[in-house]
Formats: structure tokens, sequence, C-alpha cells
């Protein structure tokens, strides 16, 4: 089913801000079905192996800080190119740059809070997916 599936996670900043419903009701209703979903706390070791691929990055630390320092609500979604009608939906990583209409641009506070996260491919989503959900098929 790849290309039907993505890897989805509103971050601790939204999570703290009460988002969540209002979040899931927007995945919801643009025709997303949520195939799997939990609250989870990441360890900063757990964060590290799932932004790996940006390891080498100037904001891997500060990465790893913002998504280990509370809850987030991991899913995956269903949806026909989920990944990228998902990043379509999201907005761009600024929330200041984001459309009009994206969740981003709606609950992101800045750069680092930016409220949610979104696999950049299939093979990304696949990967995270797993990690996060390993008895998810």
């Amino acid at each position: 089913m790849v290309g039907n599936r993505t890897y989805a996670m509103i971050k601790p900043h939204a999570v703290q801000s009460a988002n969540v419903g209002k979040i899931i009701d927007r995945i919801e209703r643009e025709g997303f079905k949520v195939v799997a979903m939990k609250k989870v706390h990441f360890s900063s070791k757990f964060a590290e192996i799932f932004y790996a691929v940006h390891a080498q990055r100037s904001f891997f630390q500060e990465l790893v800080a913002d998504i280990s320092s509370g809850p987030v609500v991991a899913l995956i979604l269903e949806k026909e190119n989920a990944v990228q009608a998902w990043r379509d939906l999201i907005g761009a990583t600024d929330p200041e740059k984001a459309a009009e209409g994206t969740i981003r641009k709606q609950f992101g506070v800045n750069v680092g809070k930016n409220a949610v996260h979104g696999s950049d491919s299939d093979a990304n989503a696949a990967l995270e997916s797993a990690l996060v959900f390993p008895d998810v098929a």
C-alpha cells in the first residue's frame, strides 16, 4: 500500500495547547482515514533515532529536545497519494510562510513549534511508521 499511507505526528506544543482534537477533525474532514493513533512521550534517545536522517544538521539537537519535551500524538494516515496530500495540508515548515488554511499556519507558532510532522517520502513514511507502530502492518 505504498503511496497510500503516511506517518503524521502532532507535536508537543500542539498537544499542550489542546489542539489535538481540532487537528484530527481537520485530518478527517480532508478525507484521511486514521489507521493507527497513539499518544506517546518520546525519550531523547528515541527522538535521536527517529530524526537520525537530520543528525548532521545544525538544528538536530533542537529538534530532538523539542520532540521529546512532552507527549505527541502519532498517527498513520491513509489516503490516495498520502505523503503529498498530508504535506499539502500541513503547509511550509515555517508557519509564517505557510499558506492560509494549512495546519501549520493555523496551529504553528514558529519553525521549532510548527504543530505537526509529516513524512517527506514514501520510504520515510514507512520507516517512521515502523519505528513508532511496529505492530501495524
